[in-house]
């Protein structure tokens, strides 16, 4: 028979087990494939610690750098069956799912980083984003984390599409991607991003896609030799969650984590358009030479991309939120 202390006791420890068991009674696991330096990873750490701290611990948040949980697409799939994960993608890995997202992705679909919100603040964009939750289970929170604008690394000057002839040249597995690649005049090579840094050293490729930070990020600088400014894409991502365990959060919770998520891409995107010039910097440091070309040329070569994945209606249902349109 317990004494009255020891009763007293089990009790107490019963009472803050119930306690600790309910400050923190949701997990989330934050996944990227950047490296932990990364400014977006930062972001992302920093948000960890606001969440958590406005949910009292009710919210436990885990980051899984440097492609922890796998790769992008098969993190995809684990949310799409439910589980606990936000993933931070660019749309173009969302096309299978809601083809429209896709035109996220599109070359040249903007001249500037800074003309993506009139896009993801439109309604035809929201309506995309519904119709992609109720369809597949994937909500994407936001989608305003800029990593940079990408670029062509290699190991030859390149100023024109010609000068691309027989490249091959890693790029996102993503339709649209693919195509804009070999419509620029190399040949794409769907690669994951922690394969690239060995896939240039043995030769597997020839030459990488990628913007300047997240390039760093994996020291691309120790294995090309050349950076051509093609500005090809403006490469913006969002973080995507499963709608079934978003809308099973309380609502007070619910609104946290979206603001929060979308608090830390503003930061990230400030915190990498701060960080470009020195990246740069280091590189041509590392014996890393920089050109600009004429953009006309890879402009007018991915005219056809549109058509090819089928986003020719995606761009004119948005025309009027895109540089020049009007409403």
């Amino acid at each position: 028979m317990m004494n009255r202390l020891t009763s007293t006791a089990l009790t107490g420890a019963l009472v803050l087990a119930a306690g600790a068991a309910a400050a923190q009674e949701y997990t989330l696991g934050l996944s990227t494939s950047q490296p932990t330096s990364d400014p977006l990873t930062q972001a992302m750490l920093a948000a960890e610690e606001r969440i958590e701290e406005r949910t009292d611990g009710a919210v436990d948040v885990t980051v899984y750098p440097s492609s922890q949980l796998g790769e992008d697409n098969d993190v995809l799939e684990q949310i799409r069956n439910g589980a606990p994960l936000a993933v931070l993608v660019d749309a173009g890995r969302l096309a299978p799912f809601k083809s429209e997202l896709g035109i996220l992705s599109a070359p040249y679909l903007v001249d500037d980083y800074t003309q993506y919100e009139a896009i993801t603040t439109s309604p035809v964009y929201e309506e995309w984003v519904d119709e992609l939750a109720e369809s597949s289970n994937l909500r994407l929170l936001n989608y305003n984390w800029f990593q940079g604008t990408r670029q062509a690394f290699t190991q030859k000057l390149i100023e024109s599409p010609e000068d691309l002839q027989g490249v091959r040249m890693r790029t996102i597995d993503a339709p649209i991607w693919v195509a804009t690649i070999n419509a620029m005049g190399a040949t794409a090579v769907p690669m994951a991003w922690t394969d690239v840094y060995s896939g240039l050293q043995l030769g597997s490729i020839d030459a990488a896609e990628a913007q300047l930070t997240g390039a760093e990020g994996i020291n691309l600088q120790e294995v090309t030799t050349n950076v051509a400014f093609t500005n090809h894409i403006q490469l913006f991502t969002g973080l995507v969650v499963s709608e079934e365990w978003f809308q099973g959060l309380p609502e007070d919770i619910r609104t946290i984590v979206d603001e929060e998520l979308d608090a830390a891409g503003v930061e990230a995107t400030e915190n990498t358009v701060a960080a470009l010039d020195a990246v740069q910097g280091r590189m041509e440091e590392a014996g890393v030479s920089f050109n600009e070309v004429d953009l006309a040329p890879f402009r007018e070569a991915t005219l056809g991309v549109y058509e090819e994945v089928g986003l020719t209606d995606a761009r004119e249902a948005l025309q009027p939120y895109l540089p020049g349109g009007s409403e």
